[in-house]
């Protein structure tokens, strides 16, 4: 390894912002789930929050696509980072990520971010509760803690169709066999006659759990996967009496629905309302020489895409950092969802989707 390589990846880190990766492996985890690894194209230390989340801009049929996908891998090895990702039904991004993503291929990510992670939320006691391909950021979790040796007392309850499905099946049993403070229990929901296995079955209810977690009381629940397993999860702890303070789930969400209503009949109907212009706030994108007068409520967001410019948007809930943009002038309220570090906002960055204008404006766009 030459000198020169040692001194880029002593002098690069990685931030929150917009990244060309290479894949450089494809694990095949069980029939319908791969882990994706990547690497910058120059040398990156690649430092996050376990349990943050990259947002993929792909180009799928010829039409732009933003899907966010938590890291499985842990900052503890910090020159690649996983990704690991079910192949959904149907799923646009999952099956062309499937059917397309080769090693050597490049990519561009936004990101990391993400509020639900185990830097920002510390616990010496932890119940990680997963379903499915939601392992994905407890596993990140649990792999920074293993490889620190870190004083956690771990109790990981994973939730499988079947014992064929379960994500990372032998790190955890390797975890579970290495270290005291690692106590490992896997509910399969079913398993097919000539499958072995011995452990719990059908799905994690009330009795399972006293029986997994009798001190589940005393621990900060982390829980991740699919919307109806989650559901499921709060309903039961809080039937049960936990509080809910000490409960964390990663959830993506939807994005909003966008309005049908076409944008140039929207600018029409903002300067045909019979109100005091001084109730309309100016939004003004300088490096495009356009402006426009929005509502009250309106986002910076809705702003560029009635003036026709596109501000690429992942999750349109302040989350993934797609919709980053500068703000040059003007103050705004801006409720994200961790899309954004308190650094990029010191330096005048908000994101366009979460984002109303207190007052006129000026966007670096």
């Amino acid at each position: 390894m030459s000198e020169d390589f040692l001194t880029d990846v002593n002098t690069q880190s990685w931030a929150n912002g917009r990244h060309e990766v290479q894949c450089v492996n494809v694990i095949y985890e069980t029939m319908d789930v791969r882990t994706f690894c990547f690497k910058a194209s120059s040398p990156v230390m690649h430092f996050f929050k376990p349990g943050q989340f990259v947002t993929f801009e792909l180009e799928i049929n010829g039409q732009q696509v933003f899907r966010s996908y938590t890291i499985s891998s842990s900052p503890s090895v910090p020159y690649s980072f996983s990704v690991t990702i079910k192949r959904i039904p149907y799923g646009e991004v999952s099956n062309w990520m499937h059917d397309n993503l080769k090693l050597g291929d490049l990519l561009t990510i936004h990101g990391p971010v993400g509020q639900f992670n185990c830097f920002d939320i510390v616990s010496e006691k932890v119940l990680l509760l997963s379903g499915g391909v939601g392992i994905t950021p407890l596993m990140s979790m649990s792999r920074w803690w293993y490889d620190t040796n870190a004083n956690v007392d771990i109790n990981f309850v994973h939730s499988a169709r079947s014992p064929r499905d379960i994500i990372y099946h032998d790190e955890l049993k390797l975890m579970d066999a290495r270290i005291d403070n690692f106590n490992l229990n896997i509910v399969c929901q079913r398993y097919e006659n000539g499958e072995n296995w011995s452990g719990y079955t059908g799905f994690l209810d009330r009795a399972k759990l006293e029986i997994i977690a009798p001190d589940f009381m005393q621990r900060t629940v982390f829980c991740c996967g699919p919307a109806v397993y989650m559901s499921a999860i709060r309903e039961m702890l809080e039937g049960l009496g936990f509080d809910m303070a000490n409960y964390h789930e990663e959830s993506f969400g939807s994005p909003p629905e966008e309005s049908q209503v076409d944008a140039q009949q929207q600018a029409d109907d903002n300067a045909n309302l019979e109100v005091d212009t001084q109730d309309l706030f100016q939004v003004e994108f300088s490096n495009s020489g356009k402006a426009i007068k929005i509502q009250a409520e309106q986002t910076v967001h809705t702003a560029a895409a009635l003036v026709g410019l596109h501000i690429p948007k992942g999750c349109g809930l302040g989350m993934c950092g797609t919709c980053i943009v500068k703000k040059t002038s003007g103050e705004v309220e801006m409720s994200h969802n961790g899309g954004i570090t308190e650094e990029d906002v010191e330096d005048g960055y908000i994101l366009s989707c979460c984002s109303i204008p207190k007052g006129d404006v000026s966007i670096e766009y």
